[in-house]
């Protein structure tokens, strides 16, 4: 359907700002129209409908951006014909409509400037149209409620509209609205202005919606709140080392993702912890967090010890099933919206993931390697045992002898595991297994964090225990080489099942194993060349599913399509058992699709082929920005490069570099070592590729090339 504006609705691209647990998903011209979109606060949608009329039609689209930093969203709009001021009417295409909003301190600041290039005075009918659903963000996912709360009597006063609703769980959740002028007419659904607008002439109109009366908005008021941001926001940006190449595009790409890194990365009393992603995952979640954290540990280990820190704050202490937890257990999901708070899902603080424990276990493990700050580790030491109790007692548990999953009750999530879709798990044939099921990669995050825990006990100069993990490690991987390697398959099976049965698929979740280091090098050299093979690779990175397998769909979520974060663990793996070049392509792969991607990689894509002249094809509902698939980048960097950093030793090694295709060199600076900070450069010379301090190397930091 075409509107009079010429834009065919649900078509226009979708812009995303953030601010701690307040975001807003509007199109292009700045509308919501309640599908999806919306202005969300604490995982309710406080504002389900704003839209913007001139003359009673939608303004024609100019163009749209949101500013480098992710701060400022801008909408440049033109007029449709207007009413005749006199003898003769304004044509459409002479006043240009500046529509700028902004998120800061969870409130929305919005500016429309409204230019007369006509050769006539104007006079320009605005309509405001709004409304507030206050749904819950499982609602407006889908979810049907059997009853709701209530709608509390709207409040008109002057220029100031307050809309509420009062929770089943007697909380009142209100949005207030507030402009800049008193509208000619104003109700609860919308506000209506008549800005006369002589020639060459600017007009504005300020607009300010929050939780709570905010006072008058003004130009004043608008431009302090933007300063304010911007500080804020330019704070989040220098966080950690910061890397450029001398490929301009390729800078855009890395620019993009540290500026989505940091519109994501949310203050918490605990220290710094990125939501997962827009819409759908602007909250806490553990395992993203966590690899989000993996991910950018070297660039930025600030990050790593914020998730920690919450993540420990947060441990299971008791057993749910109903939140699927137990003593030791670590957070997966954190919600606050209505349903939450009463019971009507489980994901208030729900533990439903198998493998965010012992990921935990490995970031406390790889921080403190890196840093070689003990102090936080030994901050939270109850809590490193508590999880590693639980990895153990499950172990103990299982039939299987491996560390498995099995919701508590039907309003979990089935599959526990990072595919938690509910197809994700299968046999060769398509039938889903029998549980409880113990995934490949879990398993591998097992053997890590035992191996974690084995060399932190270590430091501590705790012997007993520490060789009892390492011990315990070799046994867990010689089973795993034992029972999931499936010879006929040449390739680990993606799980086992209740039933002790290997689900005989081949899957990238085989690839997180090569990132653990747990295949010998002979299968570990299988996997690589099968990741890198075409029923894998796809021009665009590699496929959660190979092609040919039972219930392979390249559209599908987590049945062969491509997630840029498992791609960078895979790739990781890759480059610890078949070299740097391979990681290399898999860089430039995800460098292409960025770019169809006006260089911010969504959460998922589909897996089609690579074809001449086409781009990698969307996956319909995927969110963007995803933190993960924002610090996909900086692994496959990290992969490409080789660098280890040991901040014990306050050394930093480079084995075998190789710099991004198109580049010729690359620096970093203030990449941190232990309390210090270094400066590095990589540039080709010749056939080879070499990494050199760019400034005095200070503090005792030693740079060691392994060529």
């Amino acid at each position: 359907m075409t509107d009079e504006s010429g834009e065919r609705r649900g078509l226009l691209p979708r812009f995303t700002l953030k601010d701690a647990n307040t975001f807003l998903l509007a199109d292009a011209l700045g509308d919501i129209q309640g599908h999806d979109d919306g202005l969300f606060s604490d995982d309710t949608r406080m504002l389900s409908r704003f839209e913007l009329a001139v003359a009673g039609r939608r303004p024609s689209l100019l163009g749209a951006a949101i500013s480098q930093d992710n701060t400022l969203f801008t909408a440049h709009l033109t007029n449709l014909p207007l009413p005749a001021l006199g003898e003769r009417s304004i044509p459409k295409g002479v006043i240009h409509i500046e529509r700028s909003r902004f998120l800061c301190g969870s409130r929305l600041y919005e500016r429309l400037r409204l230019t007369n290039f006509s050769d006539l005075d104007a006079q320009v009918p605005l309509k405001l149209s709004f409304a507030a659903d206050f749904a819950d963000i499982f609602e407006v996912q889908g979810h049907v409620r059997r009853q709701r709360g209530e709608y509390l009597p709207p409040a008109v006063d002057g220029r100031t509209v307050r809309l509420a609703y009062r929770g089943r769980d007697d909380l009142v959740r209100a949005t207030q609205m507030e402009f800049s002028r008193p509208p000619v007419s104003i109700s609860s659904q919308e506000a209506e202005f008549l800005i006369e607008l002589q020639r060459a002439t600017v007009a504005e109109v300020f607009i300010e919606i929050g939780t709570e009366e905010g006072g008058v908005p003004s130009s004043e008021r608008f431009d302090k709140a933007l300063q304010r941001l911007s500080v804020s926001m330019q704070k989040r940006l220098q966080e950690g080392a910061a890397i450029s190449t001398s490929a301009g595009l390729f800078n855009e790409w890395i620019d993009r993702s540290r500026s989505d890194l940091a519109l994501l990365t949310t203050a918490l009393p605990t220290g710094p912890y990125p939501y997962a992603g827009i819409p759908w995952f602007a909250t806490q979640f553990g395992r993203d967090a966590i690899i989000t954290s993996l991910q950018t540990l070297w660039l930025n280990p600030r990050l790593a010890a914020g998730v920690l820190r919450f993540l420990a704050s947060t441990q299971a202490q008791d057993e749910s099933a109903f939140r699927d937890s137990q003593p030791g257990k670590v957070m997966h999901e954190m919600r606050r919206g209505e349903m939450a708070t009463l019971g009507e899902v489980p994901f208030g603080q729900y533990y439903g993931a198998v493998d965010t424990t012992p990921l935990f276990v490995m970031l406390a493990g790889a921080y403190e390697r890196h840093t070689g700050d003990r102090n936080l580790n030994d901050g939270i030491w109850n809590n490193l045992l508590a999880a590693t109790e639980w990895i153990e007692r499950r172990l103990d548990h299982s039939s299987t002898g491996f560390l498995d999953y099995a919701r508590g009750e039907q309003s979990g999530l089935i599959n526990q595991a990072w595919k938690d879709s509910h197809d994700s798990m299968f046999h060769a044939d398509g039938n889903f297994p029998r549980g409880p099921l113990a995934v490949v990669e879990v398993q591998g995050y097992a053997y890590a964090a035992l191996n974690a825990m084995a060399e932190l006990a270590a430091v501590r100069e705790d012997l007993q225990r520490s060789a009892a993990w390492r011990a315990r490690a070799e046994r867990l991987c010689a089973a795993i080489e034992s029972q999931f390697w499936v010879p006929e398959l040449n390739f680990y099976a993606i799980a086992i099942d209740g039933d002790g049965k290997p689900c005989r698929v081949h899957a990238s979740n085989a690839g997180h194993l090569l990132y653990c280091g747990v295949p010998s090098e002979e299968r570990g050299a299988i996997v690589v060349k099968e990741l890198l093979s075409n029923r894998f690779s796809s021009g665009w990175g590699i496929r959660t599913l190979a092609s040919g397998e039972a219930r392979y769909n390249p559209m599908s979520y987590h049945n062969g399509s491509i997630w840029p974060h498992d791609t960078s663990l895979c790739a990781a793996g890759i480059s610890r058992y078949g070299g740097r070049a391979p990681v290399v392509q898999i860089l430039s792969d995800l460098f292409e699709a960025a770019n169809h991607f006006a260089m911010r990689l969504p959460e998922l894509y589909c897996g089609f082929p690579r074809n001449s002249g086409q781009g990698p094809a969307p996956y319909p509902v995927a969110c963007l920005p995803q933190a993960w698939s924002s610090g996909a980048i900086f692994m496959l960097l990290q992969s490409c490069l080789g660098v280890h950093i040991d901040g014990r030793r306050k050394e930093v090694h480079i084995e075998r570099p190789l710099l991004p295709s198109g580049t010729e060199s690359l620096s970093i600076r203030d990449l941190p070592v232990g309390d210090a900070d270094i400066d590095l450069e990589f540039r080709r010379v010749g056939k080879e590729v070499v990494a050199v301090p760019r400034n005095h190397v200070e503090g005792g930091v030693r740079v060691l090339a392994h060529l």
